[in-house]
């Protein structure tokens, strides 16, 4: 068993990893007093899909197919910044 000081995870952590890696386990300790161990991990873990939510069907069902013309939209700017000081 590797045993490693609390200033060494957090500096090092690297070469800890490295020991997870060829499947050490690692001794934390503070002042000689062991605070933890580190294991490492019996299959990587798992790669869950990411929810992303679909803007484009979103954007969809609020405007529908409606496209906004240069004006229109230079009018909505204009009236987000109206009363701000810039």
């Amino acid at each position: 068993m590797k045993v490693a000081t609390l200033r060494e995870l957090r500096n090092e952590f690297s070469t800890l990893q490295a020991w997870l890696e060829e499947g050490e386990t690692i001794r934390i300790e503070k002042r000689g007093t062991p605070v933890a161990f580190l294991t490492p991990a019996e299959s990587p873990p798992s790669t869950l899909p990411s929810h992303r939510p679909d803007a484009a069907a979103r954007r969809k069902a609020i405007w529908g197919d409606r496209c906004f013309s240069e004006e229109e939209v230079k009018a909505m700017r204009d009236y987000e910044l109206e009363g701000e000081e810039g």
